[in-house]
């Protein structure tokens, strides 16, 4: 190994937070399997009860998806639609999980494909659910790659994916969630300490820095321009935490063009440093062995992925979590609290330039 490896294998135990991983495959596939939740308006006395509510889960077949399907299927309130790339892997999780099979439905969905997207909202729309909350969870974190590689329409993959595939994938479903006629509707998206620079985790470089914006309007291709954003030499951590300040812009510009008039509430969250996640899969082997223990008795920020579950289900669910436009996170005694972002994250210019570029890039302008 060598010794600038070394080195920044050490800098990431001080930083790195840990969202749900997908890998990219080429083929857009279209299965659904599907079971109706619960939608009793009566009970057997007459009196009217609250329908089980829909919450669409990006990634939830393993790590923070998971665990989140998992604590909203235990409460018998919610159903769950597990958007996922692996169809079987998300079936397997569920049943390894013990979750109820009347309590979730699984559709594929590749956020590395728009067009996969697009399938992905045909065909939960032939499923007739409503939809009450949209969380924008999966990610792609490849901090060791030394080249870029693409999605389906030629983005740079962890930009393309974690951003612009939750960017479409939220812009087309808005439609749905404003349909619906639960108390409190909502879209999340996870969020990322490491891209947040006024914090010391946010400060280890490579740090998150959009610049202005000139590779994302080249469309990240790596030909004709960068393929990372602010224009830049590629490097896979740096478009990693790029694409988290992207997630949290994005949230903010769905707050203010939305919220008045919808009534949604649109928030973002860091559930906690899961260690053990599969997020650094495609880390080097030494950074995988130290840096759980590292989070648990050096920094005390370790979270499990169990925890960081319930905590992100609290921002689906509770109700005293509906002010929209906020960055919530957790204290060491588990209580919420609304953080603050980073200059360049909360920055309103940024924010609406980013939309307009996303909006071309994926044939929405």
């Amino acid at each position: 190994m060598s010794e600038k490896s070394l080195r920044s294998s050490f800098s990431f135990l001080l930083i790195i937070d840990c969202d749900n991983v997908n890998q990219r495959t080429g083929a857009v596939r279209a299965q659904t399997a599907v079971t109706t939740p619960g939608l009793s308006r009566a009970s057997a006395d007459g009196k009217k009860t609250l329908r089980k509510g829909t919450a669409v889960v990006t990634g939830a077949s393993s790590g923070l998806g998971l665990a989140t399907a998992k604590a909203l299927a235990e409460t018998g309130k919610w159903h769950v639609v597990m958007a996922c790339r692996d169809f079987l892997k998300a079936e397997r999780a569920a049943k390894s999980a013990g979750m109820n099979k009347e309590s979730y439905t699984v559709i594929h969905l590749d956020l590395a494909s728009l067009d996969s997207v697009r399938q992905f909202v045909h065909n939960f729309r032939r499923t007739e659910m409503p939809l009450d909350v949209l969380v924008c969870n999966a990610a792609v974190y490849l901090p060791t790659a030394k080249e870029p590689t693409f999605t389906a329409e030629g983005f740079e993959l962890s930009v393309g994916t974690n951003h612009l595939g939750h960017f479409l994938l939220a812009r087309l479903l808005l439609e749905d969630l404003n349909k619906s006629d639960y108390p409190s509707r909502r879209l999340i998206i996870v969020g990322s300490i490491t891209g947040n620079t006024n914090t010391l985790a946010g400060n280890v470089p490579p740090k998150a820095d959009l610049g202005d914006l000139r590779g994302l309007m080249g469309g990240l291709n790596g030909l004709n321009s960068s393929s990372m954003i602010n224009g830049g030499a590629f490097d896979g951590a740096k478009a990693y935490k790029d694409s988290k300040v992207c997630n949290m812009l994005t949230m903010q510009e769905f707050h203010r063009r939305f919220h008045e008039e919808t009534g949604i509430t649109f928030t973002s969250l860091y559930p906690g440093c899961i260690a053990t996640t599969g997020l650094f899969r495609s880390h080097i082997p030494l950074f995988r062995i130290l840096f759980p223990p590292f989070q648990k008795y050096i920094t005390k920020g370790y979270v499990s992925e169990e925890e960081s579950g319930k905590r992100l289900a609290q921002v689906v669910s509770d109700p005293s979590l509906t002010k929209s436009g906020v960055y919530w996170s957790w204290n060491k005694n588990s209580a919420s609290f609304e953080n603050q972002l980073s200059e360049e994250a909360s920055d309103p210019e940024k924010a609406r330039k980013l939309w307009e570029i996303s909006e071309k890039l994926v044939g929405l302008a």
